[in-house]
């Protein structure tokens, strides 16, 4: 799944809750329900050690951590399933983990704070909540990172859908450009000189220009000067 943008199970990752205890094992020590699968896709995506052994043992199965009370998982169970360039990694108990979603920030912190403080270091804050981010990272969780990504989708669409209404058209021997509406009609034209002409149809255009090659040099009228008043003949 490592080159998708979106994998389908991340967002089902983002919106599952974790570490309940597991109705099926509810008298079971370990019987948190911090596993998830991304094979499944279940509607209970979360389980428990039990419900993986029972169910889950030839899956590819993410754990999920908990760190001053936010669920993180380990760097090492992401890495080869999905991107995560682009988010902030911490160390935790000797590992490091990411943040699956936006933490709470405290008043007054984020991005106009750290602009406003001359004693803060650091100049990198995530991109979708302004949260202050310790390296040169974009995004300060996977959620972050999820906005982002939609974020970016929808720009490269819009830039590609502005891009394809442009249209090059050779009138008189000139390559000019015509942004066409959704009917195909009010042409803008921009020439060799820079300007913009609006104009009708394409097909106007074409015939039009089709009309000033057919005409040949040749038919061109030519006027002579009028001549002066006759006189008669003088008489010997």
């Amino acid at each position: 799944m490592k080159g998708q943008l979106v994998p389908p199970w991340l967002e089902l990752l983002l919106s599952t809750q974790f570490f309940n205890t597991c109705t099926s094992h509810h008298n079971s020590p370990r019987n948190e329900c911090n596993l998830f699968c991304i094979d499944c896709q279940a509607p209970e995506a979360a389980f428990c050690y039990y419900c993986r052994s029972c169910h889950h043992s030839s899956h590819r199965v993410i754990q999920i951590r908990r760190s001053s009370y936010h669920d993180v998982v380990k760097v090492s169970e992401l890495e080869d399933i999905l991107d995560i360039s682009n988010v902030q990694t911490y160390v935790i108990n000797s590992a490091r983990v990411v943040f699956l979603n936006e933490r709470p920030q405290l008043r007054g912190c984020g991005i106009l704070a750290i602009k406003s403080s001359p004693s803060s270091s650091s100049s990198y804050n995530c991109e979708t909540c302004s949260r202050v981010l310790l390296d040169a990272f974009r995004f300060c969780s996977l959620g972050c990172n999820l906005i982002g990504i939609k974020r970016d989708e929808e720009t490269v669409v819009a830039n590609n859908g502005i891009a394809h209404n442009g249209k090059d058209i050779e009138i008189d021997g000139r390559n000019v450009i015509a942004n066409t509406g959704d009917n195909g009609k009010g042409i803008e034209i921009c020439g060799n000189n820079g300007t913009i002409a609006n104009t009708g149809s394409e097909d106007e255009i074409c015939s039009d220009a089709s009309k000033k090659k057919e005409i040949p040099s040749s038919t061109r009228v030519v006027r002579h000067r009028r001549k002066g008043i006759p006189h008669r003949a003088p008489f010997f």
